[in-house]
């Protein structure tokens, strides 16, 4: 008879496990039994738990986002002004649970992944929206919209050229370090748009 309890936890640890071995790896080229042997079940329990090896990395790349969404409520909810609100969006994507390396490589792989795979293009453009949207929020009451509207793309663009540089070990950017590039040009770009 099977624990009560059990399945979400085993959920959990297959997602974990991907996602460790994803980065490990660098890539999604790895098996489901290389990722069951990583959360210490069988092979055939994760098809079980996931169907196939695409349904697993989708609940993987899902779960990701949960993560990264409910963070980012949270420090939307604690931001006090609208400047605190791009602060606290970029920080988001910078603590140090998202930019882990492991983290890292597995939204690099999901990146590469999305070109030829429809579902992991729509979570992508999910996480693209909100991005976008989480950033606006605060933008859009700082300055003109069309300036928020580049704004946000290049804070977005930053923000993924830095898990890149991470991804690839260039320069391994730190998690503090990382967001301070950002801000930089956040109040650079404030600083020449007040003076205009």
């Amino acid at each position: 008879m099977p624990k009560v309890g059990m399945p979400p936890l085993r959920r959990k640890a297959l997602i974990n496990a991907a996602i460790s071995a994803i980065g490990d790896r660098g890539s999604l080229d790895v098996t489901m039994t290389e990722i069951a042997n990583r959360a210490g079940v069988s092979s055939a329990l994760a098809h079980h738990y996931f169907g196939a090896k695409d349904d697993l990395i989708q609940a993987t790349m899902r779960h990701l986002l949960t993560d990264l969404g409910r963070d980012a409520v949270g420090a939307l909810n604690a931001a006090e002004t609208p400047r605190d609100r791009v602060t606290a969006i970029i920080r988001v994507n910078f603590a140090v649970g998202q930019f882990r390396p492991e983290v890292v490589h597995a939204w690099l792989a999901f990146y590469v992944e999305a070109q030829k795979s429809a579902p992991l293009r729509r979570l992508l453009r999910v996480y693209s929206r909100r991005l976008y949207s989480n950033l606006m929020s605060g933008l859009i009451d700082l300055v003109p919209r069309p300036e928020a509207e580049r704004m946000a793309e290049a804070i977005a663009a930053m923000i993924d050229g830095l898990y890149i540089r991470r991804a690839l070990r260039d320069g391994l950017p730190r998690p503090l370090t990382a967001a301070a590039l950002v801000e930089d040009y956040v109040e650079t770009k404030l600083r020449m748009l007040a003076a205009s």
